[in-house]
């Protein structure tokens, strides 16, 4: 007999106010909403997760190093972790405060972390990437297994790419990107408006406005035409980071093991699932057309042949064919690599420039100097925006090599706010003992309290004052310094871009871009904000990434001289 219905009745939909104790337990859960299901998920994966650890926890090689933030001994872990994912800037400081110079372990979801102070960063320069390894600890962030993008464990060609293509021969790529950047000026801004208003201030997104010039710069020089104006590219170069970092995010919530049941569930992932679809597509033409080209272009390299502009223009795409074996040449590969390029090349540069400009609207007697700069420059070698982009024109090059005082600005943004503050990370491939004896076992993620550094008064004099011109006077206090202290320069004291060998091999490009931008912007532009009262927006942080705020607007107008 059927217990939840009258048998004279027909079985009809679970009465809400039946006694909760003639519900079966699969009754319970088919009629959970979704929330419910999903937190009951949750709940029980944390359960046998936490039970699991707890059996095997004398058999595993352990962190002989405090954990930092529990509030008792009674305190559970969950509850430790949990705070982590919107409490870590707090964690980091109460640690780097009271614990200074000393190690500590931070408890993610998903991981811990060992913090170790700066004194360790140059003997963990000269560890192999066979031991410590920056990829390994920035992949798997990714869960690549989950996304389509496992080829990222086991080759290095899209950084190859980069160190090898991209870097030696910058400035030409740039003066191509620099094209592309006018081209998007006049789609991506607000000129119609205001042109319409008499030059009254305009609301704008303005880190919105900066990825769409990015995103048009890039693609230019990793895919070439026409696919640098192919709004469905576009729009996946944008999507995909953002999707890509929800969905592995959401499922670092939760423990390995249940990674298979949690990953339908997240609509993210099936968003990035149809990204990499959609991105076969279009990357699958740039391949047929790259292997159609091959032999007239080495006949025009022998003079026997002219080619088109289109025909005979160089991309990252281009040398990532001519260069990649295997797997790394078919289009389910090479489409993914692509939309991975834009994860670091897109949102972090977009975010750099919102960061500066935020400053400048925070500490408007700096608009000033960087227009003055920005104004010189132009006397002489034409407006930025010629820069490059026009047949005859000045090379981005000279452009660029000459906004010391905006190349300091940008430093000292990025000082305050790094794209991440806690960096860089590392990933234990094997057991590591260092030469104090710290022991780091295999598989532990290791990481430098980057921020909290960078905001030291041991390392910068008046850490909590804005002050753009810092690295400027640095380059000038004498002549061997002039080529240090710049943007996109390692350094032990500024570390947005890694540090070492495994630094980031794009920072140089991403440097000449928010460049680029900037001086455009600087010379046709003036901004404020829009809640003069609220100020400056505030940049929130999700586990130990930086997140600028989104629903930030800025008013623009042109420039009046």
């Amino acid at each position: 007999m059927n217990t939840l219905h009258n048998t004279s009745s027909p079985p009809g939909p679970l009465n809400p106010y039946a006694n909760p104790f003639h519900l079966t337990i699969k009754d319970r859960i088919e009629h959970l909403s979704y929330p419910k299901t999903f937190a009951l998920i949750l709940i029980t994966s944390w359960f046998l997760s936490a039970t699991a650890k707890w059996l095997t926890n004398g058999k595993r090689k352990k962190l002989a190093i405090p954990i930092w933030g529990y509030r008792s001994w009674f305190e559970p872990t969950l509850l430790l972790q949990a705070r982590f994912v919107m409490g870590a800037r707090q964690l980091v400081h109460e640690a780097y405060t009271k614990m200074p110079n000393m190690p500590f372990v931070l408890k993610r979801y998903d991981a811990d972390f060992l913090i170790l102070p700066i004194r360790y960063l140059d003997e963990l320069r000269l560890i192999p990437l066979s031991k410590l390894s920056n990829k390994g600890a920035n992949v798997a962030n990714l869960v690549p297994e989950y996304h389509g993008i496992t080829f990222l464990l086991t080759n290095n060609l899209h950084v190859e790419v980069l160190r090898k293509k991209l870097t030696p021969e910058l400035w030409k790529f740039i003066d191509s990107a620099s094209t592309e950047l006018s081209h998007g000026w006049d789609i991506s801004l607000p000129h119609s408006q205001l042109a319409a208003n008499g030059n009254d201030w305009v609301k704008i997104d303005f880190e919105r406005t900066v990825r769409d010039l990015v995103s048009r710069m890039t693609a230019k020089v990793f895919l070439g035409d026409p696919a640098c104006r192919d709004e469905t590219w576009l729009g996946i170069s944008v999507a995909f980071s953002i999707d890509l970092f929800t969905a592995s995010f959401t499922m670092k919530m939760f423990p390995p093991w249940m990674y298979p049941v949690v990953a339908p569930l997240i609509p993210a992932r099936r968003r990035v699932l149809k990204q990499l679809k959609a991105a076969r597509v279009i990357v699958g033409e740039q391949m047929r057309k790259h292997a159609s080209l091959k032999e007239k272009r080495a006949q025009a390299t022998r003079g026997e042949v002219s080619l088109t502009a289109e025909e005979a223009q160089d991309t990252l795409l281009d040398w990532m064919l001519d260069h990649g074996k295997g797997d790394e040449v078919k289009v389910e590969e090479m489409s993914a690599r692509q939309c991975v390029l834009t994860l670091a090349s897109i949102h972090t540069t977009a975010s750099q420039a919102a960061n500066m400009v935020f400053d400048l609207c925070e500490h408007p007697q700096w608009w000033g100097v960087l227009q003055e700069e920005v104004d010189d420059i132009a006397k002489e070698l034409g407006p930025p925006g010629l820069a490059g982009g026009k047949e005859g024109a000045v090379s981005v090059k000279e452009w660029c090599v000459r906004l010391e005082k905006l190349d300091s600005f940008f430093q000292e943004t990025q000082r305050r706010e790094p794209p991440i503050m806690l960096g860089p990370q590392r990933l234990a491939q094997q057991d590591v003992t260092l030469k104090d004896g710290t022991f780091i076992p295999r598989g532990t993620r290791v990481a430098f309290p980057m921020l909290e550094h960078q905001m030291d008064p041991q390392t910068y004099e008046n850490p909590n004052e804005y002050d753009p011109m810092r690295f400027h006077r640095k380059r000038h206090e004498s002549p061997d310094q002039m080529h240090l202290h710049m943007a996109g320069q390692t350094h032990p004291n500024v570390l947005g871009f890694g540090y070492g060998n495994q630094a980031c091999p794009g920072r140089q490009f991403a440097v000449a871009e928010i460049k680029l931008i900037m001086a455009r912007m600087l010379y046709e532009f003036e901004f404020k904000f829009a809640d003069e009262k609220k100020g400056r927006p505030k940049t929130g942080y999700i586990n130990e990434m930086a997140m600028t705020d989104w629903n930030a607007r800025l008013l623009m107008r042109k420039r009046v001289r």
